[in-house]
């Protein structure tokens, strides 16, 4: 089954093909149809009701078999004014960069110290009119983590923030420590993958 997905983040495409390479489904992003997409305002208040807007929107322009995600970061210790939440990328309206992200979280973790944050993840897929399958459950999150001030040398695009992530209980960098974070990435794709093999079992 061939299946969009709803992001023309490669890097998030790239790490979807990976949860679900097991599955007999072929996924396709946003950049691979060359054509026109509809401007979509993710007007949610919650991840999941963002990743609903964005599966309903790219479902009525292509009619195929969609799905699109969203995220919130949230952040211990800030003023609510400075919560991300589902805006991570657009502060006061504005669309960052990676760099611009980095810099900006960066900032915070300077001005607040180290930063304990956490992701929420969602999921709408859209099979048909008749079938919609939608999650936000803990499988689909990581757990909690440190954003710090300082950024690690490596940069991954469309990943910014990993820069300056640290686990929580040793202090180190993600980056430094590849076999823990193999591990947190495998438990991510768990979730993701039992989110539709539950759906291609019924």
């Amino acid at each position: 089954m061939r299946l969009l997905y709803g992001t023309g983040n490669q890097g998030k495409l790239s790490a979807m093909r990976r949860a679900l390479k097991s599955l007999d489904v072929e996924i396709v992003g946003l950049k691979d149809l060359n054509c026109n997409l509809p401007q979509i305002e993710e007007s949610g208040k919650t991840p999941l009701e963002n990743a609903r807007i964005k599966a309903y929107a790219y479902y009525k322009a292509f009619q195929t078999p969609v799905f699109s995600c969203d995220s919130g970061l949230y952040l211990k210790g800030i003023p609510e004014e400075h919560q991300p939440g589902v805006h991570v990328k657009r502060i006061k309206d504005i669309e960052l960069s990676d760099n611009e992200m980095l810099t900006y979280y960066s900032n915070l973790a300077a001005k607040f110290g180290n930063l304990p944050a956490r992701y929420q993840n969602a999921i709408c897929f859209i099979l048909d009119e008749d079938h919609v399958y939608e999650s936000m459950d803990d499988t689909l999150s990581g757990d909690e983590f440190l954003l710090v001030e300082k950024p690690h040398p490596r940069r991954e695009p469309g990943f910014p923030l990993d820069s300056i992530s640290v686990h929580k209980i040793t202090g180190q960098y993600y980056y430094d420590m590849e076999a823990n974070d193999a591990a947190d990435e495998l438990a991510l794709d768990d979730g993701f993958y039992k989110f539709f093999r539950s759906i291609f079992s019924e």
